[in-house]
């Protein structure tokens, strides 16, 4: 505990950049859920689709640890836009391939979330222990490990201080993924709540029947938001190689979870719900791991939801997707 209160502005800095990662998974999660009522738990491998792609534009660009911010830079912004194409692709995929034909034969929500959860272990198995054996000499630093081996992503921007405020440093890192963390939630707020797009989204998740009277088609929605949320996961990956450097077939599965933790802590179907859901599930975890053990930093996490949910079920902010205003 004393360790908590002496150095109580880093490990603030710290979890607010851990959350601001779990925030945009989550907003996969709340997209989805907000206008179909599915809890997509697929969408963990999402974003560890993401991370690989990544990891395959640095090692085809032979990028090498800490280049140049000059090669950096537009790195960055090139493995931005391979991971989102990436991972919307594949969240399109899978809601063409597995959610559509539900869709259409009118399947009850127990039937969308087992095959959640099934396209969720098939596309780690893909990643864990096919792509290996089939095109493992093509990208051996990618794909010819084996299954359970972390794969190391190279860094690109050092950690360097940027602000120190007594104990507390604030450094590139924190800045790189909270700046862009909110920059892309903000945008993706407005999106929803400004455009002519976004107004079909709120249509369809508060009235699809009458959505559909008005013109709305509510297939082009559910695919339009199955990429957004796949384009948050990817942005989500970028961050993710950035602050933490590695990736492996499994690794969606427990930030998926805790992305799935901090959207019902803020109010799953809530944009801004999932940014504070996510921060203040960063914070709790960096907290708790300061106080006891990095092991026990799930157990709090969870001890936190359940006790909100006890006295809040709909989340802090609550507010569903079709009644979100900007």
């Amino acid at each position: 505990m004393n360790t908590l209160i002496d150095h109580i502005g880093q490990y603030t800095v710290d979890g607010v950049s851990k959350g601001a990662i779990y925030a945009l998974v989550a907003l996969g999660y709340t997209l989805v859920y907000g206008v179909l009522r599915l809890i997509n738990f697929a969408h963990s491998e999402v974003f560890m689709v993401g991370t690989f792609a990544i990891l395959v534009t640095y090692t085809v660009l032979d990028v090498q640890q800490y280049p140049a911010l000059v090669v950096a830079i537009p790195t960055a912004l090139l493995g931005l836009v391979v991971a989102g194409l990436a991972s919307g692709g594949i969240a399109l995929a899978v809601e063409r391939a597995a959610y559509l034909p539900l869709r259409r034969k009118n399947a009850p929500p127990l039937i969308f979330l087992i095959t959640a959860i099934g396209v969720s272990m098939i596309l780690v198995e893909v990643f864990g222990l096919l792509l290996p054996r089939r095109i493992g000499h093509l990208l051996p630093e990618v794909f010819g490990r084996e299954r359970a081996a972390s794969l190391s992503v190279p860094y690109l921007f050092e950690r360097r201080p940027v602000l120190t405020i007594g104990d507390t440093t604030i450094d590139t890192i924190h800045v790189i993924v909270v700046v862009a963390a909110v920059v892309m939630m903000i945008g993706l707020d407005l999106f929803i709540n400004r455009t002519r797009y976004g107004r079909g989204v709120r249509a369809v998740a508060q009235d699809p029947q009458t959505a559909a009277l008005m013109g709305v088609n509510q297939d082009r929605v559910i695919m339009l938001i199955f990429v957004l949320g796949g384009v948050m996961a990817g942005a989500a990956a970028l961050l993710w190689t950035i602050r933490i450097g590695n990736t492996q077939s499994a690794i969606g599965f427990v930030v998926g979870l805790k992305a799935f933790t901090a959207a019902v802590l803020g109010g799953i179907g809530n944009l801004r719900g999932a940014l504070l859901g996510g921060i203040l599930l960063g914070v709790v975890e960096v907290y708790a791991a300061a106080i006891t053990a990095s092991i026990w930093e799930d157990v709090f996490a969870f001890v936190i939801l359940v006790i909100v949910l006890m006295f809040r079920p709909t989340g802090l902010l609550g507010e569903s997707l079709g009644r979100a205003r900007a």
